[in-house]
C-alpha cells in the first residue's frame, strides 16, 4: 500500500471513530418516560420507608420512656431541654421530673397529699388573685365555667383605693361574707391570703396564680400608665386626679438605670398599698406586719407555708396549659372543662387585659431588678416546682410513682 493511501485509509478510520464516539443514540420516547416514572417511584418508596422506621423508632422511643411524657405525646421539642444534650432547667416541666427521678423522689409524689382540695370544709373556691398574672383570663374563664359546672361566681367590686393588707376585724368580715355565700360558689378579690378557721369559719377552696415576678413588676408598672386604665379609673370614679405627664411618660428601663425611687427594690423596705406590686409573696404570706418587708427570708417561709399547707393549686402563668390541667385534676367540681372553654376561645381570652403600649425591656436592665427580687424569685420557682409535681402525681402511670392515688376529689 502506497504512503498516500495508507494515509488515506487511516484518516477514514479516525472519522469512523469520531462519528462512533459522538453518536448520540436514541431512545423510544416511552422509554424514556418509564425510566423517569420508575426512579420518581423509586424515590417515593424509600421516602415512605424512612418515614415508616423514623415513626416506628419514635414508638420505641415513646415505649422505653416510662414517664407521662410519653403517656401524653410529650416528648422530643415539646419538653425545654428534652434530648438536647444541656442541663435541664429544673423549673421545667421536664426537669423537674428528670431532677424528681435523680434524687429518688418520684416514688414519694402521692396525689393525696399534693391535694389540699380535700381540706375544704365547703365548697367554696376563693381566689385572691395576685394583679398581673393573667388573672382577668382566669375570671373570664371561672365566669364561663360557672354556666358550664352550675356554681355561683362572685367578685369583688372596683375600688377606689384598693386595700390588700387587712386589719384584724375586717379579715374577719370578709371571712364571714364569703362563708355565707350559696353553695357552691367562687369568690374572687385581690387580697391577702385569709386564714377562716382562724374565726372559725369552715376552710374554703384556696386557688392563685404567679408570674416571673421581674416581668410582673415591669407588667404593672406599663399597666397604670396605659391610657385606658386612666379613662376606666376616671370614669369610675371622677374625682381622681390625673397623674403628672411626666411620669406618665416615664420609661421602666430609664427608672432602673437613673437610681428612680419606683424602681429601686430595697431588701426591707415596706410599701404599702396597691401602688407598689413588687411583693408577689404577700398575697401568700398573709396580712401580718412581718410580711411587708421586701424580699426578706421570714415573708418567704411564710408564703410557702401557706402555698403548701392551705392552697389547692396556686398556678404559673409561663406554665399556663400545665396550670389548666391541674386545675381540671385537683378541683373537678369547679374546673372541670376549663381546658375545652381555653381551647375554643384562646384568642380572645389571651387578649384580655393586653397592654399594647408595653415596651421590651432588655435582658441587662432585667438583671439588675433580678439582682433584688432573690426571695421573690426563689417563691415563683418553689410554686412553679409544686404545680409540677401535683401534674407529674397527677399523671405519670401508677408504676412510676407506688403509693400514689389516682382518685382526686374533694375528700
Amino acid at each position: 500500500m502506497s504512503p498516500n493511501s495508507e494515509r488515506s485509509y487511516k484518516m477514514k478510520l479516525r472519522d469512523m471513530e469520531n462519528a462512533f464516539k459522538y453518536r448520540r443514540i436514541p431512545y423510544p420516547k416511552r422509554s424514556v418516560e418509564l425510566i423517569a416514572l420508575l426512579a420518581i417511584s423509586c424515590t417515593f418508596f424509600l421516602f415512605m420507608h424512612t418515614n415508616k422506621l423514623n415513626s416506628r423508632l419514635k414508638e420505641m422511643e415513646v415505649k422505653l420512656q416510662p414517664s407521662e411524657f410519653s403517656a401524653l405525646g410529650l416528648t422530643g421539642n415539646h419538653i425545654s431541654g428534652h434530648d438536647t444534650g444541656k442541663p435541664e432547667d429544673i423549673n421545667t416541666l421536664h426537669g423537674t421530673y428528670q431532677y424528681l427521678k435523680s434524687t429518688g423522689q418520684m416514688s414519694a409524689l402521692n396525689v393525696r397529699e399534693l391535694n389540699n382540695t380535700r381540706k375544704a370544709q365547703m365548697e367554696l373556691v376563693f381566689f385572691n388573685r395576685v394583679p398581673k398574672v393573667g388573672s382577668q383570663t382566669f375570671m373570664e374563664l371561672l365566669r364561663r365555667l360557672s354556666e358550664r359546672n352550675n356554681f355561683q361566681f362572685h367578685r369583688d367590686a372596683v375600688q377606689k383605693v384598693e386595700t390588700i393588707r387587712l386589719a384584724e376585724d375586717q379579715q374577719q368580715e370578709l371571712a364571714e361574707v364569703i362563708s355565707e355565700l350559696p353553695e357552691p360558689s367562687v369568690f374572687i378579690k385581690h387580697v391577702c391570703f385569709t386564714n377562716f378557721t382562724k374565726y372559725s369559719l369552715p376552710t374554703p377552696i384556696y386557688v392563685n396564680v404567679v408570674r416571673d415576678p421581674i416581668e410582673r413588676v415591669i407588667s404593672w408598672f406599663y399597666y397604670v400608665r396605659a391610657p385606658w386604665y386612666f379613662v376606666e379609673r376616671k370614669a369610675a370614679f371622677p374625682d381622681l386626679p390625673l397623674p403628672h405627664p411626666a411620669w406618665l411618660k416615664k420609661d421602666f428601663e430609664t427608672c432602673v438605670l437613673s437610681g428612680d425611687q419606683e424602681c429601686t427594690y430595697t431588701q426591707g423596705v415596706t410599701v404599702e398599698g396597691i401602688g407598689d406590686h413588687r411583693r408577689q409573696s404577700l398575697f401568700f404570706c398573709g396580712h401580718d406586719y412581718e410580711c411587708t418587708p421586701f424580699n426578706t427570708v421570714g415573708a418567704l417561709e411564710r408564703a410557702k407555708f401557706a402555698v403548701e399547707q392551705q392552697y389547692a393549686v396556686v398556678g404559673v402563668l409561663e406554665d399556663f396549659n400545665t396550670t389548666l390541667s391541674v386545675l381540671e385534676k385537683y378541683v373537678p367540681r369547679f374546673f372541670q372543662g376549663v381546658r375545652d372553654i381555653y381551647a375554643s376561645s384562646a384568642e380572645y381570652l389571651t387578649k384580655i387585659n393586653k397592654n399594647n403600649f408595653k415596651p421590651p425591656v432588655s435582658e441587662q436592665v432585667k438583671d439588675i431588678v433580678r439582682r433584688n427580687f432573690t426571695s421573690e424569685i426563689e417563691f415563683y420557682q418553689f410554686c412553679r416546682q409544686r404545680l409540677h409535681k401535683q401534674y407529674l402525681a397527677a399523671h405519670l402511670p401508677q408504676r412510676i410513682i407506688t403509693g400514689a392515688t389516682h382518685t382526686l376529689t374533694g375528700n
